[in-house]
């Protein structure tokens, strides 16, 4: 169904087919064992230009639990692209050795510059404040696995809107799905973008803007928190006013429900507590994992052998 497909943007996949992903990551969650070594004699092609701990040790993961190879570099120093190789050039390169790229790049529209050149499926692994399309499978699968859906739910996003792909992924996604409301709660500087709500807008999906957290806590069915991305800001100044804006923290979750899961697509600074790490509520580990099964089953798929 996905062989030979490339994954830019979430819209790529249709639901239907999201739910045929999320229903084989189960069935590797369930038995680890499940399609073990069918990607034998396969190679990942893991092309790093921006600094990435679990979606490039998630991809390698998956990829080594298949049976399969990974090749590539973990940050572009180590890659032609400092002697002024084009992004073009270093695809038609890797593509002419693996069998699937997985590539992060801190400019927009990389992903798809990407896979116009390509002769292999090219997976988006974040290109700048744009996309990040596999972070939102992870989420999906995180909240299906947990709350037993996605639809009938209010999801809260809080921190850094203006900059995160994650959100920005994820928001678009969830239109897609019936009777979901989405709370947006961030200082007026990191709104979301116009580009997104006029999106949300056309699929007529309930939205509302916020700056208080703990106004919003006790309808949230999963709140999303994230950083306030340093890497991102062009004002050191601004970056420092607003990195604390929000902290969750034991009085803050305690107006939630008790059914809450709170979820973040890592690395977290200040934003959440550790004391929040041993409530039952904190889901942002377990996120992580599984979103080594979702790649799993990501690549089984486009690498068409999900079914050998």
């Amino acid at each position: 169904m996905l062989k030979g497909r490339s994954l830019v943007e979430p819209k790529d996949f249709s639901i239907e087919e999201l739910d045929g992903l999320f229903q084989l990551a189960e069935k590797i969650e369930k038995d680890e064992k499940y399609l073990r070594d069918s990607c034998r004699g396969k190679l990942l092609a893991t092309l790093f230009f921006e600094p990435s701990t679990r979606t490039r040790l998630s991809f390698e993961a998956a990829m080594l639990r298949l049976g399969g190879s990974c090749l590539g570099f973990a940050e572009p120093g180590s890659s032609s692209a400092v002697k002024g190789e084009s992004l073009a050039d270093t695809i038609r390169m890797a593509s002419s050795y693996a069998d699937a790229i997985v590539m992060r790049n801190p400019k927009e529209g990389a992903a798809l510059l990407a896979s116009r050149y390509s002769n292999v499926p090219v997976i988006n692994a974040g290109d700048g404040g744009h996309h990040h399309p596999t972070q939102t499978l992870t989420d999906l699968l995180t909240i299906r696995q947990l709350l037993g859906k996605i639809d009938s739910l209010t999801i809260g996003f809080c921190g850094d809107l203006k900059f995160g792909r994650t959100v920005h992924s994820l928001s678009k996604t969830l239109a897609h799905y019936n009777k979901i409301k989405m709370l947006f709660i961030s200082p007026l500087e990191l709104n979301l973008p116009e580009y997104i709500k006029k999106y949300l807008k056309k699929l007529n999906c309930e939205f509302e803007e916020k700056e208080n957290l703990e106004e919003s806590m006790p309808e949230l069915d999963v709140l999303y928190m994230t950083r306030v991305q340093r890497e991102r800001f062009f004002n050191e100044d601004d970056y420092i006013r607003l990195k604390d804006t929000y902290v969750l923290d034991s009085d803050k979750i305690a107006c939630g429900k008790e059914k809450l899961i709170v979820l973040h697509p890592l690395p977290r600074v200040n934003e959440i507590s550790v004391e929040i790490d041993s409530d039952p509520r904190a889901a942002y580990f377990k996120q992580a994992k599984y979103g080594m099964y979702v790649r799993m089953a990501l690549l089984a798929s486009i690498l068409g052998v999900e079914a050998d």
